[in-house]
């Protein structure tokens, strides 16, 4: 495991929604630096304690990104390779380190192999690059070929991963992007639907050749230790938790997120051993703004996402608690253009990156929330309670989603200490007897975050 990683809060920016790149690619036209707009916030994502960033797709494509065209040359309408290189200088300079979006997958239909093989027919030598091309039928681009495409999506031509010049170039053009550009490591796009064997070449590839090199891989269903595991990625996307963190509360039932996170790192959880990365929303789904039934949701939501076990990552935007909503399967209400000053002036809920600035600071000083093992305490339909523990470090966390303040008593295992401190409001602390610790006036739609230093 890269330890970096276990340090790290990440941002999520989705650069051609962020920058407000067209929609369309003008293949003729010039370069335009609209990357450099992220300079712009790095003072920002300092104040809410960002010390990562995962940028969506930056390579050549058609349209939205997933749709690469050349892997080798950043997209034109974000700048660039200069562009890109100068900008993850500038972040590592403010101590934030860069992974970018590898769809390794797809390409786009504008791919350059694949307009051989639409040129020269059979007589391409990049046939075998792309998966089932059958030329005894015609797609319904009337091309004189059918071919797989990502889920049924004919624009993103699945790739041929077992073909060995198909890895060779997508292998060279990750040299490329450690050598140029310096990034940390990559988010890998459909890595579910990736082959396994390739995943492992590409893991042993990278972990060969770079220092602290980190992958983690977008995983939606099934067992996450099938891609993360020594041999494979170091981390995957938390879809399970993802759906309890927001669901919990609409559905004013905390029995949801709590089976899930004994699930997967309780006494004989079976992801103790893993660190998955943890989101409450992203470029593909709605902003969980829009998903609560209760704006002040957003609230004890936020101090789970930052104690629960895993890599917590905020999506760009959503520290001010905006809303946003697929609109008849169209993306682009997710992944809209923001101006910083207009939304340090206008956030719908200003208050949410004050919270989310002291939630970073108090994750990355406490060793229980980043290493620690997890057990819950308590659990009741709007309260809920867990313990993280360290070698050095004992932390509680008490969340009430109700409009009422509640008071808990709670059972404190193994801790020798006299007492506990609120790191989350700071001056009240709870005195600890016999193992018992009565917490008082929990506030409403708030949290508490004990520790035992």
């Amino acid at each position: 495991m890269t330890d970096w990683a276990n340090h790290s809060i990440f941002y999520h920016i989705y650069p051609l929604g962020f920058c407000d790149a067209p929609m369309h690619n003008d293949f003729s036209a010039s370069p335009t630096d609209r990357l450099k707009k992220i300079v712009d916030w790095i003072p920002h994502l300092k104040q809410l304690g960002i010390n990562a960033i995962y940028l969506g797709p930056v390579f050549e494509s058609s349209t939205h990104g997933y749709d690469t065209a050349d892997f080798f040359t950043v997209d034109r309408r974000l700048g660039t390779n200069d562009t890109l290189s100068q900008l993850i200088a500038t972040l590592h300079q403010n101590n934030i380190r860069v992974i970018l979006d590898g769809v390794f997958h797809h390409a786009g239909r504008e791919f350059w192999a694949f307009q051989d093989v639409l040129r020269n027919r059979q007589n391409s030598m990049y046939c075998d690059w792309f998966s089932g091309l059958d030329f005894n039928k015609r797609s319904p681009y009337n091309d004189p070929f059918v071919y797989d495409g990502w889920n049924g999506h004919l624009n993103l031509v699945k790739l041929n991963l077992h073909n060995p010049g198909v890895k060779e170039h997508l292998f060279q053009a990750i040299d490329m992007w450690v050598r140029e550009f310096k990034i940390d490591g990559l988010r890998l796009d459909a890595a579910d639907a990736i082959d396994k064997n390739f995943l492992r070449e590409l893991a042993g590839y990278c972990k060969s050749r770079y220092h602290d090199f980190w992958l983690m891989g977008e995983v939606i269903h099934g067992d996450y230790t099938q891609w993360a595991n020594p041999e494979m990625l170091d981390s995957v996307t938390n879809y399970e938790c993802y759906k309890g963190l927001y669901s919990s509360h609409v559905d004013k039932n905390y029995f949801e997120i709590a089976y899930s996170l004994n699930r997967q790192f309780g006494p004989n959880g079976i992801y103790k051993n893993l660190l998955p990365y943890s989101f409450v929303d992203n470029h593909d789904v709605n902003r969980v703004a829009s998903q609560l039934t209760n704006p002040a949701h957003l609230y004890p939501l936020y101090c789970l996402l930052f104690t629960m076990p895993g890599v917590p990552s905020i999506y760009y935007g959503s520290e001010w608690g905006i809303g946003g909503q697929k609109l008849n399967g169209n993306d682009a209400p997710l992944r809209p253009p923001l101006d910083l000053l207009t939304m340090s002036h206008a956030a719908p809920h200003p208050n949410l990156v004050q919270l989310i600035s002291k939630l970073s600071r108090i994750r990355l000083n406490s060793p229980a929330l980043k290493f620690g093992d997890y057990q819950q305490l308590y659990i009741a339909h709007q309260q809920f309670a867990f313990a993280r523990k360290s070698s050095d470090n004992f932390v509680v966390v008490v969340v009430n989603a109700s409009e009422q303040p509640v008071s808990l008593k709670l059972t404190i295992p193994d801790i020798n200490a006299r007492q506990l401190c609120d790191l989350l409001n700071p001056g009240e602390s709870f005195s600890i007897s016999n193992g018992v610790v009565q917490i008082d006036s929990i506030w409403p739609n708030w949290a508490r975050i004990l520790t035992d230093k």
